[in-house]
C-alpha cells in the first residue's frame, strides 16, 4: 500500500491526553518538517525540536486561514467534559464551535483532516455529550474538505495533565476486569498512544474520502507506517 508523507502538520488540542502522544509521534516521522502546535501558553518541553513551531493564541476562534495554510495535514484531538467546561454552553463552545471553526478553514485546500470524536458519537444521541460529538461529525462531513478521518475512541487510558474523577474511577476498574474481557471487546478502552498512532496511520494509508475508524479499529495496533 502506498504510503502518503506527513509533510507538514497543524494540531489543535496539543497539550492534552491524545494531543502530546501525537506530537511524539509526528516527530518520529523524518519527513515531516513542521508540526505547528495551537496553544494557548507556551510549552517549554517544545523549545529545542525545530520542526515545531507554537502559534499561542488565547482564543482558538482567532485562528485564520493564513495559519492553516501550508501544511498537508490537520489534527484536531481538542476536547473537555461538562465538569471542567463549568457548563454545557462551555461544553458546546469548545467540543463544538472550536473544532468546527478550524474544520471550516481547511475548505478547498488540499489538507488531510483528522478528528477525534468519541465512542457513540450521534447527533440524534439523548446524552447531550455524545449529540455534540455527533453534531460535529455530521456538519464536518458538510464541509468541502480534501480527506476526512473520523476516530471514536472509547475510554480513553493514560495520565492526563489535568485529573478527570470519573476516568480515573473507570481506569482503575478496567485495569481490575481487563483480564475476563474479550480480545477485541467492541468498548474496550484504548490508550492515547494507541489513538495517536491511529490518527498518523489514517493520515499516511486513507484513500476513501472519509473514513470512521471505530473503537475496534483503533484497539488493532498492528498499522505499518513505515
Amino acid at each position: 500500500m502506498q504510503k502518503l508523507k506527513i509533510q507538514s502538520a497543524i494540531v489543535i488540542g496539543a497539550t492534552g491526553l491524545v494531543g502530546r502522544q501525537l506530537v511524539e509521534q509526528l516527530l518520529l516521522l523524518p519527513e515531516c518538517q513542521k508540526i505547528t502546535l495551537v496553544v494557548r501558553r507556551e510549552q517549554p518541553q517544545y523549545r529545542t525540536f525545530s520542526q515545531i513551531q507554537q502559534l499561542i493564541l488565547d482564543d482558538f476562534l482567532l485562528l485564520n486561514e493564513e495559519d492553516v495554510s501550508q501544511h498537508t495535514h490537520a489534527f484536531s484531538c481538542l476536547g473537555t467534559t461538562l465538569k471542567q467546561a463549568g457548563s454545557r454552553q462551555a461544553f458546546y463552545d469548545t467540543d463544538y464551535t472550536i473544532n468546527m471553526h478550524f474544520a471550516e478553514l481547511l475548505q478547498d485546500k488540499h489538507i488531510h483532516y483528522v478528528l477525534v470524536s468519541a465512542a457513540g458519537a450521534s447527533a440524534s444521541s439523548h446524552f447531550f455529550y455524545n449529540r455534540v460529538k455527533g453534531e460535529l461529525e455530521r456538519d464536518v462531513q458538510a464541509f468541502n474538505l480534501d480527506t476526512i478521518s473520523i476516530l471514536r475512541p472509547s475510554l480513553l487510558i493514560g495520565e492526563r495533565s489535568q485529573s478527570r474523577f470519573f476516568e480515573g474511577l473507570s481506569q482503575k476498574f478496567f485495569h481490575l476486569t481487563e483480564r475476563f474481557l474479550p480480545a477485541h471487546y467492541t468498548y474496550k478502552p484504548v490508550t492515547a498512544s494507541q489513538v495517536a498512532k491511529t490518527m498518523v496511520a489514517a493520515a499516511m494509508l486513507q484513500t476513501e474520502h472519509i473514513r470512521i475508524y471505530n473503537n475496534l479499529d483503533i484497539q488493532n495496533t498492528t498499522w505499518s507506517t513505515k
